[in-house]
């Protein structure tokens, strides 16, 4: 949007071709000057209000998405073509001390932790330490895989099928504030099932993210930590950048908040070796900035690194993914998108990189809320798109019964039933909404107006649904009768 503003640099030339008469060519350039300049200065003002007026734009999205919250405090950074358009705090980073929070402040990231990781294995990759289609035993000797073979790749894009030690319900929730080792958080899921033969399907997963992590650190033989800080963020200045440790000081840490009944309480406590590779990193708006430049501008890993990390992934069958290593993969009508998303107590952020307008969005926020709305909704008022218009079309009981049901979306089960005359959905853990009917069995819930539910619908009755968000699509069969 600000690089298709008019610049008047063709003025001058053809102002001057118009002074043929070499004894007016003193006074013609006189003129010239004087039209240069005026056009210059007009030019420059607009540029100016637009510049502003886009700013007051950013400002209304953030100022809605907290009277919506509430939200504590949240950190906004916008770039194009190199250049910041904004980079700025909104609210506070510790509301008991009345800090306020800045571009500077320095939040949990959660799983945006995930591309550092996946830059540090193909980092490894191009030392010729450890290939992508080395087994996972091959580091680890005595992982119980049994007749699965797991290898880098797997990991990297969510397909190995091992069991998500997030997803392990109350075994997961009782052992979240011990200061486990990598020996005891691994035995927490390395017994469990697989979830499918690896490569079989896409199941979004921490437990291959902290294997990645623990490979890094045996063929490096040096910390996570220690690797990511000598060849990510020393080279890149990147000083607000940490693994995120409770206990040392960190300069403009942001302290993390829930909502409880309307109100913001601080977050429950969580042992920050515990996310590891999969989500213990922290970093602010500014270092962020600098990164999505970097790494989407070929400063980082090699072309060929950058080329397979951004390139969606493969099933077995050839099914295409959403997702490459450690970043989703998608488009905003039209507009490709690399992105992740990320989640921890007290905080959820959200990064996008779009390739082919140079736009890089940073979302962070000390407060559960969808920072991936507050992000493409900044990404529309960039590429100059209209807000999604959203329908809210009348289906009487018959029609809704259609969709009511149990589907399964990766390790999710999203169940769809009918309460007071309205359609409403609810996944694993997560609250109930009501479904809009946009026609076509495809659906658009509250929380979220980009997000759609499309239902595959044969004789009366939906064999399963497709879950399209931030530009990728995840499909689920639906469970039972």
């Amino acid at each position: 949007m600000l690089r298709n503003l008019a610049h008047a640099s063709g003025a001058g030339e053809s102002a001057r071709q118009v002074c043929r008469d070499r004894r007016s060519f003193v006074a013609g350039s006189a003129l010239l000057a004087a039209m240069a300049g005026g056009l210059l200065l007009s030019n420059l003002h607009a540029q100016e209000l637009s510049r502003l007026e886009l700013l007051t734009q950013i400002d209304a999205v953030v100022a809605q998405a907290m009277a919506d919250g509430p939200i504590a405090g949240v950190s906004i950074g916008v770039r194009q073509g190199g250049e910041t358009i904004v980079a700025k705090g909104y609210g506070f980073a510790d509301l008991e001390n009345d800090v306020k929070a800045t571009e500077h402040t320095v939040y949990r990231i959660g799983s945006i932790t995930k591309q550092f990781t996946a830059t540090a294995v193909m980092l490894l990759v191009e030392d010729g330490e450890l290939s992508l289609d080395d087994e996972l035993t091959t580091f680890l000797p005595d992982y119980p895989a049994n007749d699965n073979t797991v290898t880098v790749r797997h990991l990297l894009n969510h397909t190995s099928g091992i069991k998500s030690y997030t997803g392990l319900g109350p075994t997961w929730r009782e052992k979240m504030t011990l200061a486990l080792s990598h020996e005891e958080l691994i035995a927490l899921f390395a017994d469990e099932p697989f979830d499918f033969p690896p490569g079989e399907q896409y199941r979004y997963n921490n437990s291959g993210y902290y294997l990645l992590g623990v490979i890094i650190e045996k063929v490096t033989d040096q910390s996570y930590a220690e690797v990511l800080r000598e060849r990510v963020w020393d080279p890149l200045a990147m000083l607000e950048s940490h693994y995120l440790y409770n206990a040392p000081i960190v300069k403009h840490r942001a302290a993390g908040y829930k909502v409880e009944a309307g109100a913001l309480l601080n977050d429950d406590p969580l042992s920050m070796l515990l996310p590891f590779s999969a989500g213990a990193l922290g970093s602010s708006v500014h270092d962020l900035l600098t990164w999505l430049q970097a790494f989407h501008g070929g400063r980082v890993v090699s072309d060929d690194s950058y080329r397979q990390m951004t390139t969606p992934g493969t099933l077995n069958n050839g099914e295409a993914l959403g997702y490459g290593f450690g970043v989703a993969v998608g488009d905003v009508e039209d507009h490709p998108v690399i992105s992740h998303g990320g989640g921890i107590n007290g905080f959820t952020t959200y990064v996008s990189y779009y390739p082919d307008d140079d736009i890089a969005i940073v979302v962070l926020c000390n407060t559960p809320t969808n920072t991936e709305r507050i992000a493409r909704r900044i990404a529309r008022l960039m590429l100059g798109m209209p807000e999604t218009a959203v329908q809210d079309l009348a289906l009487d009981a018959a029609a809704m019964d259609v969709y009511v049901g149990e589907y399964q979306l990766g390790p999710l089960v999203l169940r769809v039933y009918l309460d007071d005359r309205q359609l409403m959905s609810q996944a694993t853990g997560q609250p109930a909404v009501r479904l809009r009917a946009q026609g076509d069995h495809v659906f658009v819930p509250t929380f979220d107006d980009d997000v759609r539910l499309i239902f595959d619908v044969a004789d009366d009755r939906a064999a399963r649904v497709i879950l399209r968000q931030g530009g990728g699509e995840i499909q689920g069969a639906r469970i039972g009768q």
